[in-house]
């Protein structure tokens, strides 16, 4: 596998011959310390050409290195910390994030720095093996019993782990950015914005995920994205399908 100074001497070239302008695959230099959470509206993945860094988001932690590739579906939300020595990544937009794992060691990282030559969103190719996410500590523990039961009571995980409950709000964003809470409410909204790929009804979509109704959904999904779940449809910023007319 190509390693740092082979991918960024793979990207000077592509970009010498004007194989991928900049514009098509904007390269991001991360400076050192933490981002906050924030949100992209597209899909995208990021490929990390140089340093190191933690990505926390709606599907867990991970540390990526050069090579490593993260997967953002639209509308996803994460927050980063960047090693002392920075970091440099080059996102390529994606017709889609749905069938991809959040995080994947690239096995052709050069291909896809070349899949970047349009300005298309891209499919990805299917060389990559999925990193797992960190499991390091408690937070990491908590963030997947949230993800795997959005009904889960705070109090009583608080107590079972020993731990006071300004310790977990206080040790929980130190690991992910954002309170146990608003992480409960982030996975039930990504869910909501992957199942509104589809056909089915936003009534069943919000009783399904626990919204306490239909009104419900629409307000969060409108706070995240600035569009209704309707409108979201017909404009489908996912690019999973042909867009629907308006």
């Amino acid at each position: 596998m190509l390693r740092a100074p082979c991918l960024i001497a793979a990207l000077r070239i592509l970009q010498t011959r004007r194989v991928l302008p900049a514009a098509t695959a904007p390269l991001d230099r991360l400076l050192p310390g933490a981002i906050a959470r924030h949100r992209h509206r597209g899909a995208y993945a990021a490929l990390v050409l140089e340093g190191r860094y933690v990505e926390a988001g709606e599907c867990g932690r991970w540390q990526v290195e050069p090579g490593d590739v993260l997967v953002h579906p639209a509308f996803s939300i994460h927050a980063n910390w960047v090693a002392r020595s920075g970091a440099c990544v080059v996102n390529l937009p994606l017709r889609g994030a749905g069938c991809w794992p959040p995080a994947f060691r690239a096995r052709d990282p050069q291909r896809l720095l070349e899949l970047a030559e349009s300005a298309e969103p891209v499919a990805l190719t299917d060389h990559a093996d999925a990193l797992p996410a960190l499991q390091q500590d408690w937070p990491d523990a908590l963030a997947a019993a949230l993800r795997a039961d959005t009904g889960l009571r705070l109090n009583t995980w608080c107590r079972d782990a020993g731990l006071a409950p300004a310790t977990l709000s206080r040790g929980f964003a130190a690991a992910y950015g954002v309170t146990p809470a608003r992480y409960r409410a982030d996975v039930r909204l990504a869910r909501a914005l992957a199942r509104l790929q589809g056909p089915e009804p936003l009534v069943d979509v919000a009783l399904a995920l626990g919204f306490a109704d239909q009104a419900h959904l629409s307000r969060a999904v409108r706070a995240a994205t600035g569009a209704t779940p309707g409108q979201l449809r017909r404009s489908n910023p996912f690019k999973t399908r042909p867009a629907a007319p308006l």
